[in-house]
Formats: C-alpha cells, sequence, structure tokens
C-alpha cells in the first residue's frame, strides 16, 4: 500500500484528537503490508536528546507484529496554523530502510507543505548508502 488519502486522513484524525484545538502537536500514520494503520507521536523529553521521533511508536509497534510498513505520512502543526506534511528525518529514513526503499513516503508538493505526494524512499533519498548492502 502507498500513501493515499485514507492514511492521511488517518493521522489528521489522530493529530486532533491527541492535540486538540489547533494545539501544537505532531502525528504519523503508517500502513502495514496486511493494511493495518499504525498511529504513532513523538516522545518529548527535558533532554532533547533522548526524546523520539515521531515515527518511532508506529515502527517498533510493526516489528512488534512482524509486519512490513509499506507507507509513511508525517503531520505536524503550530499552534493556531494548519497542519504540513513533513517528510521522515534522516533518522527515520534509516530505520524506514529496514523494510526496503520502495517505502511510499508523503512528502510535501510543490513546496506547499500543506498538501502532499507521495514518492519512494529511494526518491527521496537517491544516493542511500545503504543500497550497496541491500
Amino acid at each position: 500500500m502507498k500513501v493515499d488519502q485514507k492514511l492521511v486522513d488517518a493521522a489528521l484524525d489522530f493529530l486532533n484528537k491527541r492535540f486538540p484545538n489547533e494545539t501544537e502537536g505532531g502525528v504519523v500514520a503508517m500502513y502495514t503490508d496486511t493494511g493495518k494503520i499504525l498511529l504513532s507521536t513523538y516522545a518529548e523529553c527535558p533532554n532533547e536528546g533522548a526524546g523520539l521521533c515521531h515515527e518511532t511508536g508506529s515502527i517498533c509497534e510493526a516489528h512488534k507484529l512482524n509486519e512490513k510498513i509499506t507507507a509513511t505520512v508525517c503531520l505536524n502543526r503550530d499552534t493556531g496554523k494548519k497542519p504540513v506534511i513533513t517528510p521522515p528525518c534522516g533518522i527515520c529514513q534509516e530505520r524506514l530502510a529496514f523494510w526496503g526503499m520502495d517505502v511510499s513516503v508523503a512528502v510535501p508538493e510543490d513546496n506547499d507543505y500543506t498538501k502532499w505526494k507521495a514518492i519512494t524512499l529511494d526518491e527521496l533519498h537517491p544516493y542511500y548508502w545503504g543500497n550497496y548492502y541491500l
């Protein structure tokens, strides 16, 4: 499964439930190869170096379930603003590469962070060092 409107809507619904009233927050929705939607948010810590990305919970859940992640969308919102699409950071790209470079990722469309398009990890990171080992 690739990023689609259903996955984006699941992330938006979770964002609004977890961070109501247009407050600041960020969430992830991911498809697994069985069609499950996994949802997670970041773990904020007083020491920012100990915090965890939005994707971490869903990635761990997929490993627990022994299912492959096939698609991911991350939404972030500043207080009072519209949600925006943010691609996975480099660390999460590494974590997602476990399932292959064909994982579908939502990215901003034409530099408009309120719109999305789906590309693969390989398109997001065409010179990925790990391709040598895959």
